[in-house]
Order: structure tokens, then C-alpha cells, then sequence
């Protein structure tokens, strides 16, 4: 039955990745739901708890992942979908953002997604089934002022679920990288750790996070309508690879593709010319 499938769902004591493991469990489907500290998530499931393995885990070792995985595996038997949901940002231009600052961005927002396909492919590839969701953002296809490193860390999110897609494709493994505009979750509730500590007041920063927090709790996206169409999709048997969430994101990744082909278009000269002439001239007798 489709809800026996076991689900693995990083961040899941907040935000998306908690509405998921709620509605997951309230279907009757498994789960196992991860968070840098399990009692977190104990303290907000108090229903369905018989489908539930609660896990510590640190997304960025790949020790912890592996061990989670493997406990999932071994609780529940199997393995059949991974949401690689948990996220993590801090803003700051790129002059100020330290390499400790930015690296932390791209070890939860990448290489924390790594580990955790990683981890769970030799089961996906060996059983020839399974589903990976990657959760990316719409500053994965638009990058924003005095937000550098999250835009790096869910740009490379998104071309690395193209090439994955490709490779897993033979052993009948899905991806699909979620790209979510705006939604109403606890993302947003941070105090002073959402700006570099290096801030330099010329950028701004403050005026960004100032608009941030204004929007906090009025974001227009409904997270309950996400997760469901995240379940949803689970079902397909040709899902999308790359999936817009929200009217807000399509707006935006649309403008920003105009914006790029009329850029592409006004330099196409200059993109045109730097083929070596001879192999142009010959180009050019071949359709002539």
C-alpha cells in the first residue's frame, strides 16, 4: 500500500519539514524525522507516535547521517523517500561574510543534502525504487543582495539535482528540487543571528532583514497546501525534476528569465565571436 512507505525528513522539528512528518503520520505513512536535537521533535508530536523514529542527527557529518539512515532502515525495514528539507541563512554582502559565516550556510544547505543522498542511494540503487526531494528556494534561481551565501548554497542545490536526476534515472529513483517562494513557517523567527557580525552599514543589511521581519508571520504561502502537494508527488509516476512553489516564486523566476534572455540577446554578438574565424568561414560554406 502506498503508506507503507517510509519517509526520511531532515529539520522536521520546525517549519516545512514539521507540517510534512504531521501529515505524514496523520496518513498513516512511517517516518523518520531528524532535527539537531530528537527531543524537539517529541515535544511537538504528541499524536501518531507508533510511525515515528525521532532521530539526532547533524546533517554536516556524514557519520551522523550515515547512522541515521541506517537506524531508519533497520526500525522500519526499508527506506522509500528522503526530504532533504533543512536549511539554514545568514545575511551579509559578500565582502563582510566570513568563511566560517559561509561555509556554514553551504555545509547545511549543500552538503548536507549530499550526505544524506549519499547515504541513502546504495539502498535506492540495490532496491531499484525510491524519491528524493530536495528542498531549494527561489534565491536558488535569483540571487538577492546581501544574501550570497544562502543564494550559493541553493543555486548549486538545484544544478546538483539536474545531474542527479540523470545519473539515478536507470535505477528507477525520482528526484524532484523544490524551488518555495515565500511560505508561513518559522524560517524567518531568528533575532540578531540573521546578520553577519561584520555588517558593514553601507550595504544595508539591516533595511533587508528590517523587510524580513515585517513579512514574518504574513508570508502569503500556505505550508499546509505545500506538504500535501509534497505527498502528492510522491505518488507520480513521472513527477517534475524542478517544482515552483507559490505565485510569488513563478513571478520572480519568470521575471528573472526574461530579464536573462533579453540580456543573453543584446550580447549575442559578442557571444557569437570567439569561435576561431576559419572554422566560422567554414561553418557558414557548409550552409551557404
Amino acid at each position: 500500500m502506498e503508506n507503507e512507505k517510509v519517509w526520511f525528513v531532515t529539520g522536521a522539528s520546525k517549519g516545512l519539514g514539521l507540517s510534512l512528518i504531521k501529515l505524514l503520520l496523520q496518513t498513516g505513512y512511517k517516518v523518520a524525522a531528524t532535527s539537531r536535537n530528537a527531543e524537539e521533535i517529541g515535544r511537538v508530536i504528541t499524536a501518531d507516535k507508533e510511525n515515528l523514529l525521532a532521530l539526532t542527527v547533524d546533517i554536516t557529518d556524514e557519520g551522523s547521517v550515515n547512522s541515521a539512515i541506517t537506524k531508519t532502515i533497520a526500525h522500519f525495514g526499508k527506506l522509500d523517500v528522503i526530504v532533504n528539507n533543512a536549511g539554514y541563512s545568514i545575511y551579509g554582502s559578500v565582502e563582510v561574510l566570513s568563511n566560517e559565516e559561509f561555509r556554514k550556510t553551504i555545509d547545511v544547505n549543500l552538503f548536507g543534502t549530499i550526505n544524506v543522498i549519499r547515504a541513502a542511494m546504495p539502498h535506492f540503487r540495490q532496491q531499484r525504487s525510491g524519491y528524493i526531494f530536495n528542498i531549494s528556494s527561489v534565491a536558488g534561481y535569483k540571487g538577492f543582495a546581501n544574501s550570497p551565501s544562502y543564494a550559493a548554497g541553493k543555486f548549486a542545490v538545484i544544478g546538483l539535482s539536474e545531474s542527479l536526476a540523470e545519473e539515478i534515472k536507470p535505477f528507477g529513483v525520482k528526484v524532484t528540487v523544490v524551488a518555495p517562494g515565500f511560505f508561513r513557517t518559522s524560517f524567518l523567527d531568528k533575532g540578531d543571528e540573521l546578520i553577519s557580525e561584520n555588517a558593514i552599514d553601507e550595504y544595508h543589511v539591516e533595511a533587508l532583514v528590517d523587510r524580513l521581519r515585517a513579512i514574518n508571520g504574513k508570508q502569503p504561502g500556505d505550508p499546509e497546501k505545500l506538504v500535501a502537494a509534497l505527498i502528492s508527488l510522491s505518488k507520480e509516476q513521472n513527477p517534475p525534476v524542478h517544482l515552483l512553489m507559490g505565485p510569488d516564486a513563478y513571478q520572480i523566476v519568470m521575471q528573472k528569465r526574461t530579464a536573462e534572455q533579453e540580456e543573453f540577446e543584446a550580447w549575442k554578438g559578442l557571444t557569437l565571436s570567439t569561435d576561431f574565424d576559419d572554422e566560422l568561414k567554414a561553418d557558414s560554406q557548409k550552409f551557404s
